[in-house]
């Protein structure tokens, strides 16, 4: 008898996704924000993932593939959460927000769907910046995390 319990990070694509999907199309992620290339970057980053991950084949086309990984990027913000001794914030908590679903290319059946998928990673301002200046550098580095935690979220089936 099983528990339902495991470690995170040891979900099995097999555990979300029938032997049927052998190949997943992720197109270019919808940027409803503001934030230049933020849809680029987030995408290639999920797409990354899946290809580290070799579990199944990654294209960006979705006529190939068996399943489609769709995401809409609602929202973006960087908040202040610490702040030096003049005064001016040195530590940021930055927010992404997306709707992601992915599909059966054929039936149209919904493997995973998140129509709020929140993601925050604290990124530390180098001093004698303000974020404005390296905003573009945050979103590199959360990027990755991003991604891996996005498609830990469709592995784990949650």
């Amino acid at each position: 008898m099983r528990c339902g319990y495991r470690l995170r990070g040891t979900g099995n694509l097999s555990d979300v996704l029938p032997p049927t999907v052998k190949k997943i199309a992720i197109p270019l992620f919808i940027n409803t924000t503001t934030k230049f290339e933020l849809d680029k970057k987030l995408t290639q980053g999920v797409f990354d993932e899946f290809v580290a991950r070799g579990k199944v084949d990654v294209t960006s086309d979705p006529k190939t593939a068996d399943a489609v990984l769709t995401g809409t990027i609602l929202g973006f913000s960087a908040v202040p959460a610490g702040f030096s001794s003049q005064g001016s914030a040195d530590h940021y908590t930055i927010y992404v927000v997306a709707s992601i679903t992915l599909v059966d290319s054929k039936t149209q059946q919904v493997y995973y769907t998140n129509p709020s998928y929140t993601f925050n990673e604290d990124y530390e301002v180098p001093q004698g910046k303000d974020f404005e200046s390296v905003e573009n550098e945050a979103i590199k580095k959360i990027t990755p995390k991003f991604a891996r935690n996005l498609v830990l979220a469709i592995f784990e089936g949650f």
